[in-house]
């Protein structure tokens, strides 16, 4: 049983491993779409957004136990921090992520507005953030498998306040990403219309 003096940083390390549970699925959805992106840019486009709101929760999590234990807040001192190496990916994997996502909303909605820059920006990035992402995810792939279930199981969910909370918060922000995918299905209809993608193939 956790004692109530730590429940905040028990509770803040439930919403990001469950979150990543779902970031992980979406993301491989989204990986799928690159075996034929220019058959499948707009699903690729709508999960694409899709992910925005959850990544947003993830990182707003992960930030509030960075600044936590950086303040000095004792919970979040006896917990510890991860291991080096995640602790100084971790800033360059945000800013990565917010580079990705960034250059891809934008190339959708200006595809003319230095179209090819921002291309390559979106796809160095990609390349970079992939490779950030496949330590990260490793390194905390026990913690996730381990605490990612706990509010969802009758026997543990109630150990710690705030269970339904954290899941709601999850569903608004995955309902949020699917009015932004929706929205943005007409920008990225257009784009494949009329930019140069398609005649780009070969």
């Amino acid at each position: 049983m956790v004692e109530q003096r730590d429940a905040g940083v028990e509770s803040n390390s439930r919403l990001t491993s469950a979150t990543a549970v779902v970031l992980l699925a979406l993301l491989f959805v989204e990986g799928l779409t690159l075996l034929g992106v220019r058959q499948h840019l707009n699903i690729h486009v709508f999960v694409g957004m899709l992910v925005i709101p959850p990544v947003l929760v993830k990182i707003g999590a992960t930030t509030w136990r960075f600044a936590r234990y950086y303040s000095g807040s004792p919970p979040y001192r006896r917990k510890g921090p991860p291991p080096i190496i995640l602790r100084l990916l971790g800033p360059a994997l945000v800013v990565l992520t917010v580079l990705l996502l960034a250059s891809g909303v934008a190339l959708t909605l200006a595809p003319h507005a230095g179209g090819s820059q921002l291309l390559f920006i979106h796809k160095a990035s990609f390349v970079l953030w992939f490779g950030a992402m496949v330590i990260h995810v490793l390194g905390h792939l026990s913690e996730t498998a381990r605490l990612a279930p706990l509010d969802c199981a009758r026997r543990t969910r109630s150990q710690i306040a705030g269970a339904s909370a954290r899941q709601w918060l999850i569903v608004a922000s995955l309902v949020l990403g699917v009015v932004l995918g929706l929205l943005m299905l007409g920008p990225s209809s257009h784009y494949l219309s009329h930019s140069g993608f398609l005649h780009h193939r070969h």
